[in-house]
């Protein structure tokens, strides 16, 4: 078997951090760990734990071995076998401004957009066999080839809502609140908030807790939901690559060289919520950050493992740290999050964002990160996100996580959906919000 001496002690490539937000504070007795890993940290704790703890040397109890299938893959060798690029053709093109001029001629709100009032005859079927492959292939894809300069930002959002509704039916809430007010915001932006802000507004006076909104680096981490889904507007001038890593592949490898991390992973967590939900009520939540589902006794299904975690609940990040009325997290704790984002840089691939790109990926069973980027005036980074559900592929949800599920998903109407025209920061993003 190997050691964890042999999966560590090379480090990955990385692309660039540009970081220039302050880190959080750490609360009372927080391991040395920032929002940004740091490897020499990361290889000291690992040689500290191995000398002095005595850790697990067999998995949990009925956790796989190895996990197999075509989730199981490496970004070096993955363009091998899989072509995870669709281009659209003009046909399908045309069938697009078709579906957006159909919509626009009944008038009705964007939270209405569905297969039905954005139709798309023959590229619906193509949809839904990529849909596939999101839940039972590869875990991801993208399409290419929309020209956004041809529409207005509205008649964007209009198309990316209504190509997404034939792959995941069900768009989920990012926010409950839009500028105080109740609302299901469906559709985010992820931009870098304090450029272009003009000169008579200072970006250091710009309170952010999530680097989504800046032009960080972000660690490996998943969002909420189902299906994560990013729509390129525009890229950045330098940086700013999309990058997806297997957590099949990253779990086998936790598997044959550091069953205890596997434990550690499927142990109790406590993360703070920051998110502000309908009622606002919920605080923190308890739970493991890895899942097991055996195969299902019907053969259908395989067994499988679902990840679902992000780094800076634990950690903090920019403006928000961690709460110190919440426990901090071990050692071990700590170690695993390095484990998982050092690991996924090591397996992971760049889907080469490009201006007018649609990328999906299955949010607990891919996750992601991105390159630091730097913008200029005329060429500056901005995405549109979803989080989507199709229910007939859609995989059991673990019971730990079905309460932010339906913090995701649940009560979300055709009328209280919105989806905002400019960027704008996530409640949770911005401290002192509601």
């Amino acid at each position: 078997m190997a050691t964890a001496a042999t999966v560590t002690s090379v480090p990955p490539p990385s692309g660039p951090v540009f970081t220039t937000t302050p880190a959080a504070r750490p609360p009372p007795g927080q391991p040395d760990i920032a929002y940004h890993p740091d490897w020499n940290n990361y290889q000291a704790r690992i040689a500290r734990r191995l000398a002095t703890e005595d850790l697990p040397k067999e998995l949990p109890e009925g956790f796989p071995k190895e996990l197999k299938g075509d989730l199981v893959w490496e970004g070096e060798t993955l363009a091998e076998k899989y072509d995870w690029t669709y281009v659209l053709s003009e046909e399908q093109l045309a069938e697009i401004d078709a579906a957006l001029q159909h919509f626009k001629s009944l008038n009705i709100a964007k939270g209405y957009i569905s297969q039905e009032t954005f139709p798309l005859p023959k590229l619906h079927d193509q949809l839904r066999r990529l849909s596939r492959e999101l839940h039972q292939g590869h875990g991801f894809f993208v399409l290419r080839g929309l020209d956004v300069d041809r529409y207005t930002r509205e008649e964007n959002i209009i198309i990316y809502a209504g190509v997404s509704s034939h792959i995941g039916p069900i768009r989920g809430r990012q926010d409950a609140y839009l500028e105080g007010r109740r609302a299901d915001v469906v559709m985010g932006h992820v931009k870098d908030v304090r450029a272009g802000l003009g000169k008579d507004r200072d970006p250091s006076k710009v309170k952010i807790g999530t680097p989504a909104y800046t032009a960080d680096k972000q660690v490996f981490h998943t969002d909420s939901g189902d299906i994560v889904s990013l729509f390129a507007l525009s890229t950045a001038a330098q940086g700013g690559a999309s990058r997806l890593a297997s957590t099949w592949r990253v779990y086998n490898e936790l598997a044959a060289t550091r069953p205890d991390l596997i434990h550690t992973l499927s142990g109790t967590w406590i993360a703070e919520l920051y998110t502000k939900t309908v009622d606002n009520k919920d605080k923190f939540m308890s739970r493991p950050l890895l899942f097991h589902q055996p195969a299902g006794a019907d053969g259908r299904t395989p067994d499988r493992v679902l990840l679902q975690y992000g780094r800076r609940y634990y950690v903090g990040f920019g403006e928000i740290p961690r709460g110190g009325h919440l426990p901090p997290i071990s050692e071990a704790q700590a170690e695993a999050l390095d484990a998982l984002h050092f690991l996924g840089e090591r397996f992971s691939v760049s889907t080469n964002f490009e201006k007018g790109d649609m990328q999906y990926a299955n949010n607990v069973a891919i996750f992601h990160a991105r390159d630091g980027f730097t913008d200029t005036q005329d060429k500056q980074r901005h995405l549109l996100r979803l989080w989507l559900r199709d229910p007939e592929y859609a995989w059991d949800t673990p019971e730990p996580l079905l309460s932010r599920w339906d913090r995701v998903y649940g009560g979300v109407t055709p009328e209280l959906q919105t989806f905002p025209l400019e960027p704008h920061m996530r409640s949770e993003s911005t401290p002192g919000t509601k």
